[in-house]
Order: structure tokens, then C-alpha cells, then sequence
């Protein structure tokens, strides 16, 4: 049984390997992987700038209700 484990690990690193070696090197993927980066960065800073925005609403509210409270 350990010389299937073996074997199997073999297996698995030499076609990860040759999955990530064809992957590195091709255009198609490479520009797959730049768009998908590109797309994660947008979305990243527009959850940053609602971020910004909704904190900034949360302190107008905060100061309101303060405001009426006194």
C-alpha cells in the first residue's frame, strides 16, 4: 500500500509540474491571468471607496443623533 501512496505522489508532482510549466508559459493563460488581476484590483478599491463612503455616513448619522440628543 505505501508503494501506491509513493507512486501516486510521484505521479501527481510530475503532472502538476508539467501543468504549471505549460500554464507559465502560455500567452493565453498569461493574459487570463493579468485580466483576472486586473478585474480583483477595480473591485478591491471600489469595496475600499464604499468603504470610505459608508464610514463617512455612519459619522454624519452619529453626529445627527448627537446633535438631536442635545
Amino acid at each position: 500500500m505505501a508503494g501506491g501512496n509513493f507512486m501516486h505522489r510521484v505521479i501527481s508532482y510530475v503532472v502538476n509540474e508539467l501543468v504549471v510549466d505549460r500554464l507559465a508559459n502560455s500567452p493565453a493563460f498569461q493574459r487570463f491571468a493579468v485580466r483576472t488581476s486586473k478585474k480583483i484590483e477595480d473591485i478591491s478599491s471600489m469595496a475600499e471607496q464604499k468603504r470610505q463612503e459608508l464610514a463617512e455616513q455612519m459619522k454624519e448619522i452619529t453626529k445627527n443623533i448627537d446633535s438631536k440628543n442635545h
